[in-house]
């Protein structure tokens, strides 16, 4: 996915984008401190997804051979058998797998090729501020601004309020650079129970505004089209009845590492959400290819915890990235590693762009308002699933204001809100069933008139728009 010159990484074309450590939150994550040093020289401090057999003897043994080998265990989600570990053991990969309790070890994987930024687990940061939006525009509460929004009337947002804006019973989960609790048309329908700090080591973090943006206003404006209420200010999201949590998983120098999304969506499933918006793809890599031992190892651990997540019952929606990239078609990675120095690789369909190409996850494209596929938007042929406007969308900026992004960021959490307002019409509905109507109510969308080869398949499903730009009407009337 493109991003901009600053060392960034988002999936929004336009975006910009700390904590005190307090508790665990998740009762199956826990710390366990090294009980011997490495006998190679220190190297930099490194995190590790560790994965074992998801039981607790097996996750058991697999600390203490995390332990054997010079390492910290971070976290432990014994519901995966994954062990999120942390060490300057240059020979940690190996170690781990070579005493008594290494046959416990199925596989094991650095997250990131830079050092730890955050430094040791259990390392307290000061609290969250509220951060500062770059084009802020003052609130205008006499003068709501539904007006503006092309957004909502291709989606037929604002046919579909005619029969609900939501339920208060539905949470979603804006797993984010996080979100502006205080702003007007926000503070309504914002959890702060459910709210999360995931970026320090993938530990959850509860502290009160802890989930606040400290760097980005990308979060706030994703929370805005979901859920902005309906209060005669500004302006509506998709789904204005419902309910929304940050999910904090950016940091302030805008990675998400996997270990982060991995605390997110875990958070996000132990809490009840129904719907996750993720408008990013994990860092370091644009795609994790399973054939390399590093990198297939953190795609397993990530692939289970979104499994789990979708097992109980959470749809994760998530952006298709904004490199103009063939998704159906890899052949190449020019840009990643993106938190030390890229290595131009070649890649095939086994490299996975996360979380939007894992199993159970919605892939979303991006639209303009003529309802042609906004030129930045990822696209290929049986990987998008449905597309929604994201070219120029005005939604809610930290500070109290207002503004325009583009990016498949802003294409996410519309699809997102229209979840929501599905899972409120038909609360006993399971992801899977969400994930079918999502599809099946979309609105077919043909190819460009003029040729474009890139375009493959039918109206019905193809590499553009995927089974169509998403139908709120129809969803609630299904």
């Amino acid at each position: 996915m493109s991003r901009s010159s600053r060392p960034r990484r988002w999936t929004a074309g336009l975006a910009a984008t700390a904590l005190t450590l307090t508790t665990l939150g998740a009762a199956t994550a826990h710390a366990v401190p090294s009980d011997q040093a490495s006998t190679a020289a220190p190297g930099p401090l490194m995190n590790y997804v560790v994965n074992t057999k998801a039981s607790p003897g097996h996750v058991r043994k697999a600390e203490l051979a995390v332990q054997a080998a010079g390492g910290t265990v971070v976290t432990s989600y014994r519901q995966l058998g994954v062990i999120v570990a942390q060490s300057t053991n240059p020979d940690f990969r190996t170690d781990v797998r070579a005493g008594q309790n290494g046959r416990e070890v199925q596989s094991v994987g650095a997250t990131r090729t830079a050092a730890v930024s955050e430094g040791p687990v259990g390392t307290a940061k000061s609290a969250a501020a509220l951060g500062s939006a770059d084009e802020t525009e003052a609130a205008p509460a006499p003068d709501p601004r539904e007006v503006d929004q092309w957004d909502m009337v291709q989606i037929k947002a604002d046919q579909a309020h005619a029969v609900t804006d939501g339920s208060r019973g539905v949470l979603v989960g804006i797993n984010d650079s996080g979100v502006d609790d205080t702003h007007p048309d926000l503070a309504p329908n914002f959890d702060a129970r459910d709210s999360v700090n995931c970026v320090n080591n993938g530990v959850p973090d509860t502290t009160a505004g802890g989930w606040r943006p400290t760097t980005s206003s990308h979060g706030t404006h994703v929370a805005g089209t979901v859920a902005a209420a309906r209060n005669g200010v500004g302006i509506v999201g998709v789904a204005p009845g419902v309910r929304i949590a940050s999910v904090k998983v950016v940091n302030d120098d805008g990675f998400i590492y996997p270990e982060y999304s991995i605390c997110g969506i875990v958070w996000a499933a132990e809490h009840h959400m129904d719907v996750t918006n993720h408008s990013y793809f994990i860092d370091p890599f644009q795609f994790w290819c399973k054939d390399n031992g590093d990198q297939g190892a953190v795609q397993e651990a990530v692939r289970r915890a979104y499994a789990w997540a979708t097992d109980r019952g959470v749809l994760s929606v998530a952006a298709a990235g904004n490199s103009n990239y063939d998704l159906a078609n890899k052949t190449t990675d020019n840009t990643s590693p993106n938190d030390s120095t890229p290595v131009p690789r070649q890649i095939n369909n086994n490299c996975l762009d996360m979380p939007t190409e894992l199993p159970g996850v919605i892939t979303v494209a991006s639209t303009t308002q003529a309802r042609a596929r906004s030129g930045f938007s990822n696209f290929g042929l049986n990987k998008i699933d449905v597309a929604a406007p994201g070219s120029a969308i005005l939604s809610t900026l930290p500070g109290g204001g207002y503004g325009n992004m583009s990016g498949t960021s802003m294409a996410s959490p519309h699809v997102t809100g229209v979840a929501a307002l599905m899972k409120s019409t038909h609360p006993w509905w399971s992801p899977r069933d969400l994930e079918r109507a999502l599809r099946q109510e979309a609105d077919d969308t043909a190819c460009p008139t003029t040729p474009d080869a890139r375009c493959t398949g039918t109206t019905a499903n193809n590499a553009f728009f995927g089974e169509g730009i998403a139908d709120a009407l129809d969803a609630v009337h299904r």
